[in-house]
This record gives structure tokens, C-alpha cells and sequence, in this order.
């Protein structure tokens, strides 16, 4: 935490127009050993080095609501890739001293559920992208959340969670707190650590309703997020196909994986909200002994 805090210092400045002898244009990005480089659309440009912190270039027709979503989106996640940190596209509620993350594409409800889920005693720990630390071999330790909650007005009036100030000027979304605040589990509030991750949920969508655990290589084949973190970090890290695949086996042996299937009907919301409540309740009460399946490939 010291280190991004550090690493993410803002200074004001000219970017580069070019990195590792390649074009930035606006609305594009490259990535390029210890460096980054991001232009938006809008006239922002952000420039991170390692050791430097960040560059913010604000051109003249520049949306300043976009700044905070580009600094705690692509560019954090940058950040944290190239200091050998993983990102994952993941929210995240934490329980008894552990975290249960649900992941799932872009719509898919995840800081809606996590919004939701404050009301039962499980206080958010991350929302949207979730940062693993991966340098203790025994367990994977997850970052507390660098972003602020983003909800739509519809999952506000379905969660409760308090509205705050518009996200820029084309998102259509509220930065929100939950219901309950953030980290206020049963009792004191909890001061937001680093915590080993207990669980990953994928949410997906269907007639049904149910929590089934994800065994074997599916658990593996879980893993292969297509989303832009995964690629960040695979470049950042300059990983190939075989370590890839050694690091996701590593994530099936040491991480419990679920699936949560529930419609997407409003009026069966607040259903789907319990029964994720008690799942997680249910796996607090067992050893925090690192999930090991004995189906998943050895590395």
C-alpha cells in the first residue's frame, strides 16, 4: 500500500507523444517496460515512469470529472501491473478478516450486489478492480479498494446506498456510498488492510438461482479474464502462455471459486442478495486454511 500510494503521487505536466519509439494518439494507451502512457479523448493525457509517479496533462478542452475515473481505472491498474501487482476485474466484501470477491464482465452487477450487501453486515472492500499481491507463495493478499463506489440510479434506489456527485459528464452513473458506509462491518468499523482473499464468485445470469463450487480445471479455465487488466499485466510483466497458466493454477489451489446464478429481475433482487449473504456467511465459519483442490493440476 505504501508503494502505490508512492508510486501514484499527481504532478501536473507535459506527457510524451511517444513511448518506446511508438505513437500515443489521443485515445489510445502503450505500456512500455517501466513506463505508460494514456491519451484521452477529451484533451487528458497521464504519464506514469516507475519511481516518477504520475504526469497529468489537462488540455484545454478537457472534462475534469473524467480525471479521477482515468487516475483509479487504467491508470492505477498500469501502476500496479508494471510493481508486479495484479489486477483483477473484481468488487469485493470482506468478512471475519477475509474477502470475498465477485467478478464478472462489464454489466454484470458486481457493485450493485457489493452496494446491496453492506445492509447484511458486509462491508465493501473494493469495487470494480480488485489488486492482488501475489508475492507470498502461501496465500494471495488483496489490497483494500482505491476507487469510489459507481452506481446508476436504478441500483441506487435498489441498494439504498447514499448518492454522491455525478460520474463526468457521459457515464450516466452517481458515485454512492452503501447503506451502512464503507467498512463499517458488525461493530467498529474496520481501518481498510491488506487481507487474504477467501473466495472468488463469478456472477452469471439465468432462470435459476444458485451457488454451485467450481471444481476441477473449469477452475482454471475460470481464470482466463479477457478483460484489459489481464492483458496490462501480462505485458507489464512480460509473462508467456506457460506462466500464465502456472500462476492461474497456483490461484485454483489457493482460491475457493463459486458460481452465483440469479435472473436479472428486479423483483428478485433482494433474493439473489441474501443468498450471496449467506454464502458468504457460511464460508467465514470454515478454516482459513488456503482452499486446496486436489483436481486442479499440480505446476
Amino acid at each position: 500500500m505504501r508503494l502505490m500510494a508512492r508510486e501514484t503521487r499527481v504532478s501536473p505536466g507535459c506527457i510524451p507523444r511517444e513511448l518506446g519509439g511508438r505513437p500515443v494518439l489521443r485515445d489510445t494507451s502503450c505500456l512500455d517496460g517501466d513506463s505508460f502512457v494514456l491519451r484521452t479523448d477529451s484533451g487528458l493525457g497521464f504519464f506514469y515512469r516507475r519511481g516518477m509517479g504520475i504526469t497529468v496533462e489537462r488540455g484545454v478542452d478537457a472534462d475534469p470529472g473524467e480525471e479521477s475515473l482515468w487516475l483509479n481505472g487504467s491508470v492505477y491498474a498500469a501502476v500496479a501491473c508494471i510493481n508486479g501487482l495484479m489486477p483483477i476485474h473484481a468488487s469485493a466484501v470482506v468478512r471475519d478478516g477475509r474477502v470475498y470477491a465477485f467478478t464478472g464482465p462489464s454489466g454484470a452487477g458486481k457493485s450493485t450486489l457489493v452496494a446491496a450487501l453492506a445492509g447484511y453486515g458486509l462491508p465493501m472492500y473494493s469495487d470494480d478492480t480488485l489488486v492482488l499481491d501475489l508475492s507470498d507463495p502461501a496465500q494471495v493478499i488483496c489490497l483494500p479498494g482505491h476507487k469510489r463506489l459507481k452506481l446508476t440510479p436504478e441500483a441506487i434506489a435498489l441498494t439504498g446506498a447514499a448518492v454522491h456527485e455525478a460520474v463526468g459528464a457521459e457515464t450516466g452513473k452517481y458515485y454512492a456510498s452503501p447503506a451502512s458506509g464503507p467498512m463499517a462491518e458488525r461493530g467498529p468499523a474496520v481501518q481498510p488492510i491488506p487481507l487474504p482473499l477467501a473466495e472468488l464468485i463469478f456472477l452469471e445470469t439465468g432462470d435459476a438461482m444458485a451457488i454451485t463450487a467450481i471444481t476441477g480445471g473449469a477452475r482454471i479455465a475460470r481464470l482466463g479474464d479477457d478483460h484489459y487488466t489481464t492483458d496490462m499485466f501480462i505485458r507489464a510483466q512480460n509473462r508467456g502462455r506457460g506462466e500464465m497458466f502456472a500462476l492461474r493454477a497456483r490461484l485454483a489451489r489457493q482460491v475457493a471459486m463459486s458460481s452465483l446464478m440469479r435472473p436479472r429481475d428486479i423483483a428478485r433482487f433482494a433474493a439473489s442478495v441474501v443468498l450471496a449473504a449467506r454464502h458468504v456467511d457460511d464460508r467465514s465459519r470454515e478454516p482459513a486454511a488456503p482452499a486446496i483442490d486436489h483436481e486442479s493440476p499440480a505446476v
